[in-house]
């Protein structure tokens, strides 16, 4: 009988089939290969998907046009060779629909500010129970773009810089609301306290004869 050796690299797992039949599964090393034995070799280090643009109807009726990603690898290496034979294609599709029912259930408001991680964990734990079966663990899933028609992109510009204005106009308002606060304590404790207000004015009188002083 024949046999020769092979070799599986560290992030590898090898399958070995014998007469159309599953033998053993190899680990990282040299090994011996017997004949009429077909090997298939599996690749164990993640990878990173990127998921098509998708154009998607929110709950308030916005399309927006979405990018993500999801970082998954080969959990289970014969199931991921027996059970389909586009396991990646399952994952990939049911990220899709995880992407599409989560903004389904919010609005564009929601989606702009603390919902990106909300639809994350939703294509994740779609991907993830999709991949399970087919021998795939997603590590991770995350929404890069989200980007809103033209018409309301500019409108979101516009309201972005109303707020900042209106932050401006508040500070300004703010800052002359504590100069008045402490014209009216100083007014009120110069009446209640005579001797101080005649010492002010003497004061004033002094830095203005002193000012004319040096003006001549």
């Amino acid at each position: 009988m024949l046999r020769t050796k092979i070799t599986v690299d560290q992030h590898e797992r090898v399958l070995a089939y014998r007469d159309g039949r599953l033998e053993r599964v190899l680990g990282p090393g040299r090994h011996p290969r017997q004949s009429r034995t077909e090997l298939v070799r599996i690749d164990m280090r993640e990878r990173l998907v990127g998921l098509a643009p998708q154009e998607v109807i929110t709950a308030d009726g916005v399309s927006l046009r979405v990018t993500a990603a999801m970082v998954w690898s080969v959990s289970e290496p014969v199931a991921f060779h027996e059970r389909s034979a586009s396991p990646d294609a399952v994952v990939y599709l049911a990220a899709q629909l995880g992407l599409r029912e989560a903004l389904a259930t919010l609005d564009v408001d929601a989606v702009l500010t603390t919902g990106r991680r909300e639809v994350a964990e939703a294509i994740t734990s779609a991907a993830a129970a999709a991949g399970e079966p087919v021998g795939i663990t997603v590590r991770e899933a995350l929404v890069k773009d989200v980007i809103l028609p033209p018409e309301l992109r500019a409108a979101y510009n516009e309201l972005v810089s109303a707020r900042q204005r209106g932050k401006a106009q508040l500070e300004a308002a703010r800052a002359e609301t504590a100069a008045l606060r402490s014209l009216a304590n100083s007014a009120k404790l110069l009446d209640e306290h005579p001797a101080l207000a005649r010492m002010r004015l003497v004061q004033a009188a002094s830095g203005t004869m002193l000012s004319l002083s040096l003006d001549t």
